[in-house]
């Protein structure tokens, strides 16, 4: 098992890194017979964005990977164009800012007009345009073997994480085939995947053949950042809204959540799934995979 383990870090670019002494703190409490217990929580704080001179939100986050969630936001919400380049990406960790600087100037203000509060936890943002940025928009027809999709469940449910560790957090990873490549954390869903976009856009990463994992809900907004991604695949332990997968439909999105054991569910491009893996065969999640703080 502790082989396994080690060769299911060793395919991660990025993993988790639930040690980490900044992402928790032990907190004294009392259990359900008055025992007392020491707890480890999540941290959160708040990080401010600016892109060039223009402050664009402030959002709550475990404070790993700044510079990712902050271009990867900008890049999610259409202030960052792919053809846009990067002048330079500044962190202070005291005042907890993020500067993105652009050599070009960006519509930024305007978009700033149209902002809007979305479902997602840790202050998720979204603007009204949003919508917009999908307009003709067509993913690529990339099949997905659900041999792939097996292999990917069981290899980021032993990882170690804080989604695993501390609960009250979510995670989502970049994945090739049966590999996950970038595994990144939030008290956010929508946090996390920006720090996944930030890490695409500054690595040039292609994402045309990737898989998006998530542990959380697979709403409007998840599935629209995945599509402007241009990830053509997007799968989840959790449940659906209406609406995702709606969208989901429209763009072509390949879209399978309760993703559990040998169970999961395909509500949007079921004519990509190989299915060359009989569900049969798979075991169920083990009690480890299985976090100790929360619920998905």
């Amino acid at each position: 098992m502790q082989l396994a383990l080690r060769d299911d870090l060793d395919t991660y670019l990025i993993a988790p890194d639930p040690g980490r002494a900044t992402l928790t703190r032990m907190v004294k409490g009392h259990d359900q017979t008055g025992a007392e217990m020491d707890l480890s929580v999540v941290e959160e704080r708040p990080l401010t964005i600016y892109l060039n001179s223009r402050e664009i939100v402030t959002a709550m986050t475990i404070g790993d990977y700044p510079e990712y969630l902050a271009i990867g936001f900008l890049r999610n919400q259409g202030m960052l164009a792919d053809s846009d380049r990067l002048t330079g990406v500044d962190y202070d960790d005291e005042l907890d800012v993020v500067v993105v600087r652009t050599a070009d100037v960006t519509d930024h203000e305007e978009k700033l007009q149209k902002k809007t509060r979305t479902s997602g936890c840790a202050v998720g943002t979204v603007f009204g345009d949003m919508m917009e940025g999908l307009d003709g928009l067509t993913l690529p027809q990339t099949q997905v073997r659900t041999s792939w999709l097996y292999a990917l469940s069981a290899k980021i449910n032993r990882t170690p994480s804080l989604y695993l560790e501390a609960g009250a957090i979510h995670g989502t990873v970049l994945c090739h085939e049966d590999r996950p490549l970038v595994y990144m954390e939030d008290v956010g869903r929508h946090n996390a995947v920006d720090k996944i976009a930030g890490w695409m856009f500054q690595s040039q990463t292609a994402a045309e053949d990737k898989i998006l994992y998530t542990t959380g809900r697979l709403t409007s907004e998840m599935v629209i950042k995945t599509a402007m991604m241009g990830i053509p695949i997007l799968a989840s332990r959790s449940g659906f809204t209406a609406w995702g997968v709606e969208i989901a439909r429209q763009v072509g999105l390949t879209l399978i959540g309760r993703m559990r054991g040998q169970r999961f569910i395909c509500l949007s491009g079921e004519t990509r799934l190989v299915r060359d893996a009989d569900p049969a065969q798979q075991g169920d999640d083990p009690k480890a995979a299985r976090r100790k703080g929360a619920t998905a």
